[in-house]
C-alpha cells in the first residue's frame, strides 16, 4: 500500500477496500526498511498515527463521512508544528520545544483525514544551506545517488515521498525549498501564491518576523503525482484568523485571455533565465515539457528572458540579508560547526543595507512584481528550469564563495518567483544520462495555481512519474 498515491489511498479507505490502520502499518514498515539508509524521517509518530488510523476506521464503520485525504500518511518538516511534538528546527537547543498546537496547514490536512506519520529532516534552522543536513539529525541522502544532495530545505519530505515512506510531504518554500528537493528526488511540488495558504509564522514566540519572512515563505506540499498535489492544494487553501495575509481567492478561475480557443493559456518558455548558462540535460527537460504542452494544445513560445532577473536576485538577497543581520550574532550560535557558512557567504556577497536602502528595496520589490504581472498578463504560464544543473554534491553551497554562487545561480528562477510571490508547480520529466531525475517548473499568475496544476498534469501524462523507488545505495 505504500506504493499507492494519496488519491488512491483515500479512495480505498473511504470505500472500505483497506483500513486506515493497514495503510499506516504499511508505511511504518516501509520507514523501518528504508529510513536507516536515507535518514529522512526524524521523529517517528507511530503510536499517534495508529491511534488516528483507528479513529478513521471507527468513523467509517459508523457510517460517518470521511475527508478527501482519509488515511493518507504525511510527513511534516521539522520547522512546522505538530501538537505535542517537539519542533526542533534541527538544532539541539530546541529538542524540547514541544508544540502546543498544530500549525494551520497541519490542522487542515488532519481535518481532511490525513495522518501525520513523522517529522522530516531539513537544514539546521532552515539557514544552514540547500543540502538537507541538520545539527540534530545529520545528513539526508538522495535515494537516486547518495553522492548527490536531495536538495532542500524540504529535503526530508522529498526523500520520504520519493521512497514511499509517506504519500504526501508538507514543506515550505522561500526560494525553491519544495521545488528543488522535488526535482532532485523525482517527485512533484507546489509553491503557492503568497497569501493562498494560511500559516502562523510566529515560530519561536509571540513576535512575528520581518517582511522577507512574512512574504517570501509559503507552505507547500510534495507528492508523487500532480493529482495528489491538487488534493493537497484544495485542502490547504483559504484564509484563517491566525493569518491576516491569507486571501479567500477562488481555487479555480476563468480561462485566461490570450490563449487558444479552448481556453488553454499561452506558455512562455525560458530554458536559461538571465543567460547565465544551463546544463544540456536541464535544457532537454524544458524542451521535452514544452513539446508535451504543444501536443496538449497549448500555444508555446520561446521568449528572450524573464523580467529583470538579475535586479530581482540582488534585491531578494539584500532584503533577506538585511532582515537576518540584527539577530545573526545570536542565531549563528545555534547552527553548529560550519552551519553558518552559507548565510555568511550570502551576506558577504549581498551585504545588509541601511534604513534608507531598505525603503528603496521595498519600492524596487513592488516595481519588479509589477513587471512580472505585466509579463504574466501576456503569458499566463511560464515554463522553465527548477535548478539549471543536475543535483550537485552535498554541501556545495557552504564550501566556499564559488560554491555558494554556483548554487545561487542554479536556483535563480526559484528565488525570483518566490520574490514576486507567484505560484509554481515542479513536475518530473524523466531521467538524465546518469540516471538522475530531471524536472521543470510551471509558473503562473498570482492565485492561478489551477493553471499551473493543469499544465503540469499534461506534462505528467506525457512523460510519466518516477517514484516510488527503492534507494539506489
Amino acid at each position: 500500500m505504500w506504493k499507492l498515491s494519496a488519491t488512491a489511498i483515500a479512495a480505498a479507505v473511504r470505500g472500505g477496500e483497506v483500513s486506515a490502520r493497514e495503510v499506516v502499518d504499511a508505511h511504518l514498515a516501509r520507514i523501518a526498511e528504508v529510513n536507516p539508509r536515507v535518514n529522512a524521517v526524524t521523529q517517528l509518530l507511530a503510536d499517534r498515527a495508529r491511534a488516528a488510523a483507528r479513529e478513521t476506521d471507527r468513523a467509517r464503520a459508523a457510517g460517518e463521512p470521511l475527508g478527501p485525504l482519509a488515511g493518507v500518511p504525511f510527513t511534516v518538516k521539522e520547522c512546522t508544528r505538530i501538537e505535542g511534538v517537539p519542533t526542533t528546527f534541527g538544532t539541539p537547543r530546541f529538542r524540547e520545544l514541544v508544540a502546543p498546537a498544530d500549525a494551520v496547514p497541519v490542522a487542515r490536512l488532519r481535518a481532511a483525514g490525513a495522518i501525520p506519520i513523522g517529522h522530516s529532516n531539513m537544514p539546521t534552522l532552515i539557514l544552514a544551506g540547500m543540502h538537507t543536513r541538520s545539527e540534530l539529525y545529520g545528513d539526508t541522502r538522495n535515494p537516486w545517488d547518495a553522492a548527490r544532495t536531495p536538495g532542500g530545505t524540504s529535503g526530508g519530505d522529498g526523500v520520504a515521498v520519493a521512497t514511499g515512506m509517506a504519500a504526501l510531504g508538507l514543506g515550505n518554500d522561500s526560494g525553491g525549498s519544495v521545488r528543488i528537493p522535488a526535482t532532485f528526488c523525482g517527485v512533484a511540488a507546489l509553491k503557492p501564491t503568497t497569501g493562498r495558504f494560511a500559516a502562523d509564522q510566529r515560530m519561536l514566540g509571540p513576535t512575528d518576523p520581518g517582511p522577507a519572512s512574512q512574504l517570501l515563505v509559503t507552505d507547500g506540499p510534495l507528492a508523487r503525482t500532480v493529482a495528489d498535489l491538487r488534493l493537497a492544494y484544495e485542502t490547504l487553501a483559504g484564509p484563517d484568523p491566525r493569518d491576516p495575509r491569507a486571501v479567500p481567492a477562488p481555487l479555480y478561475g476563468e480561462p485566461p485571455h490570450g490563449g487558444p480557443l479552448d481556453g488553454r493559456p499561452r506558455v512562455a518558455v525560458v530554458a536559461d533565465p538571465g543567460g547565465h548558462g544551463v546544463h544540456p540535460s536541464v535544457r532537454r527537460a524544458v524542451e521535452g515539457a514544452a513539446e508535451a504542452l504543444r501536443d496538449a494544445g497549448y500555444q508555446v513560445d520561446e521568449v528572450p528572458d524573464v523580467p529583470r532577473l538579475d535586479e530581482a536576485l540582488k534585491a531578494y538577497h539584500q532584503l533577506t540579508s538585511t532582515e537576518f543581520a540584527p539577530s545573526w550574532p545570536a542565531v549563528r550560535q545555534l547552527l553548529g560547526e560550519g552551519g553558518d557558512r552559507f548565510i555568511e557567504l550570502t551576506m558577504r556577497h549581498n551585504p545588509p543595507v541601511d534604513a534608507a536602502g531598505l525603503i528603496r528595496l521595498m519600492g524596487t520589490w513592488m516595481n519588479i512584481r509589477r513587471s512580472w504581472t505585466e509579463f504574466l498578463d501576456a503569458y499566463p504560464l511560464l515554463l522553465g528550469p527548477v535548478f539549471t544543473e543536475p543535483p550537485v554534491e552535498p554541501g556545495l553551497e557552504s564550501r566556499d564563495q564559488a560554491g555558494r554562487d554556483r548554487v545561487a545561480s542554479a536556483m535563480r528562477l526559484c528565488s525570483v518567483t518566490s520574490f514576486v510571490g507567484v505560484p509554481a508547480v515542479a513536475v518530473p520529466t524523466g531521467l538524465d544520462a546518469e540516471g538522475l531525475p530531471t524536472g521543470v517548473q510551471l509558473i503562473g499568475r498570482p492565485f492561478r495555481e489551477d493553471l499551473c496544476l493543469a499544465a503540469a498534469q499534461h506534462v505528467e501524462d506525457r512523460l510519466g512519474t518516477l517514484t516510488p523507488i527503492d534507494p539506489l545505495m
